[in-house]
């Protein structure tokens, strides 16, 4: 009985773990992904003529991010199937 209880704690902790990483990785993609987008802005609002550069990177910078959000994720996807 004593096992069986211990197994459900552990189990309840991955989840919960699982929840952690994904909404980390998720709150922190936002939030670069909000930075990226006001710099951007301001960017190209001080400098118009180099709009290109500016998007350019800023694409790069996005899919880089959502790169880290999409790892967290997976991991967080692991620590759920793996309970």
């Amino acid at each position: 009985m004593l096992s069986l209880i211990q197994e459900t704690v552990a189990n309840q902790g991955a989840g919960i773990g699982a929840g952690i990483a994904v909404l980390g990785a998720a709150l922190g993609a936002g939030l670069g992904i909000g930075q990226i987008g006001g710099g951007a802005s301001q960017g190209i609002a001080r400098r118009p003529e180099a709009v290109d550069k500016i998007r350019g990177a800023g694409i790069i910078f996005a899919a880089l991010i959502e790169g880290v959000a999409l790892f967290g994720l997976v991991i967080g996807l692991l620590l759920w199937l793996n309970s």
